[in-house]
C-alpha cells in the first residue's frame, strides 16, 4: 500500500466561502473555483501551497468547471450564468490574465458544461445539456465552434456531464447522463466508439497519458477501463460504496486517482486494478481532484469539495 500525509489549509490559503467545484492544475500553481464569483491560485512550488492570485469577478453567479492546457500557459472556465472565459498566463508576473469569452447566440446559460483544452492551449471541447459536443478555436479572436459533435438525433441527446481531449489531440471523448460514452475522431469529425459498460450517468472521462486507454466513472460506483484500440471495455476498478464525481490520471499513467460523493478520496494501481490507498478527510462530497506536478519522488494530489477547503496530500517516503 502507498502512504500519504494530508494537510488541509487554513482560512487565510484557502477563502473559499462555497462549495469548490473544480480544481485545475499546472506545472507552478493550482487553480481553483466553486460557488463564489473568484478563481483562486495557489503556488505549488511551495510547500506551504500559498495563495498568489484572487481573480475576483470571474464568474458572477459562481464557476462550476475550470481547466487547464498540458502546458500551463492557458486555463478556460464556465459559470452559471452561461459565460465561458478563456484565461492566459503570463509568464514574467506568474500571474492570470482574461483574454477573451466564448460568446454568440448559441452561448447561453445550460449550453456549455464541462470543458477541456487541448493540450497546447488552443483548442477547448464542451458539452450541451442535450448531449452535442462542441470544439472552439480559442487562439483566434473570435473563438469560433469548428466541431459539432452530435449524441442524439437533431439535439436529443443526453446531458454531457463530462469531457476530454486525448493528449495528442486526435479524440475527444464524452460520458452522459443516461450512462453513455463516446469517443470522437477529430479528424474525420465522426464518433470513433461507443462505449458500453456504465448504466447510470456518467461524471467523469479521462484519457491515459500515452493515449492508450479511456477511464470513465459516475453514479455507478466504479471506474470503468477501456482500450483506445479496439473500444473494448477491459476492466472495472471497484470500492468506492457512493457516487464518483472526478478522476484524474497520475503523469505516468500508473495511478488513477477518484473522489465520491462520501467525501474519500482513492488512489488506484492501474497495473494492479488495485486500490492502494484511501483517504477521508470529510463525510462531505468531493468535487474535484487533481494530481499535482511531481516533486523530487514524491507524488501529490489535491482534493475539494462541499468541505470548502482543499487537501494536499503528499506521498509517505521512508525516513
Amino acid at each position: 500500500m502507498v502512504s500519504y500525509l494530508a494537510t488541509v489549509a487554513n482560512p487565510q490559503a484557502c477563502p473559499h466561502i462555497t462549495d469548490i467545484f473544480a480544481l485545475a492544475s499546472t506545472p507552478k500553481a493550482l487553480l481553483s473555483a466553486g460557488g463564489s464569483s473568484t478563481i483562486h491560485v495557489h503556488d505549488t512550488t511551495d510547500p506551504a501551497f500559498p495563495l498568489k492570485q484572487s481573480i475576483s469577478n470571474a464568474h458572477k453567479l459562481g464557476c462550476h468547471h475550470l481547466c487547464t492546457s498540458r502546458n500551463g500557459r492557458y486555463a478556460a472556465s464556465a459559470g452559471f450564468g452561461g459565460e465561458v472565459k478563456i484565461w492566459a498566463l503570463n509568464p514574467d508576473t506568474g500571474e492570470w490574465s482574461n483574454t477573451g469569452e466564448i460568446t454568440g447566440a448559441s452561448v447561453q446559460a445550460g449550453e456549455v458544461w464541462a470543458l477541456a483544452l487541448s493540450e497546447d492551449g488552443g483548442y477547448l471541447a464542451s458539452t450541451t445539456n442535450d448531449g452535442r459536443i462542441n470544439v472552439w478555436d480559442v487562439v483566434d479572436d473570435a473563438k469560433p465552434k469548428i466541431r459539432e459533435y452530435e449524441t442524439g438525433s437533431a439535439g436529443s441527446g443526453s446531458f454531457g456531464m463530462c469531457v476530454d481531449l486525448s493528449r495528442d489531440g486526435k479524440f475527444t471523448a464524452s460520458g452522459h447522463q443516461n450512462g453513455a460514452i463516446y469517443i470522437f475522431d477529430n479528424d474525420t469529425g465522426r464518433i470513433l466508439y461507443s462505449l458500453s459498460g456504465l448504466a447510470k450517468p456518467v461524471r467523469a472521462v479521462a484519457f491515459s497519458p500515452g493515449n492508450t486507454r479511456l477511464a470513465a466513472a459516475g453514479d455507478a460506483g466504479i471506474i470503468a477501463l477501456y482500450d483506445m484500440k479496439h473500444g473494448e471495455h477491459i476492466g472495472n476498478l471497484t470500492g468506492h460504496s457512493s457516487w464518483i464525481t472526478t478522476i484524474d490520471w497520475s503523469d505516468t499513467g500508473e495511478y488513477l486517482l477518484s473522489g465520491s460523493m462520501d467525501g474519500k478520496v482513492k488512489v488506484w494501481s492501474v497495473e494492479r486494478s488495485d486500490c492502494v490507498a484511501t483517504h477521508s478527510e470529510t463525510d462531505k462530497a468531493l468535487w474535484a481532484v487533481r494530481w499535482l506536478p511531481k516533486t523530487g519522488r514524491s507524488e501529490m494530489f489535491c482534493t475539494a469539495g462541499a468541505n470548502r477547503s482543499l487537501t494536499f496530500y503528499r506521498e509517505a517516503t521512508g525516513g
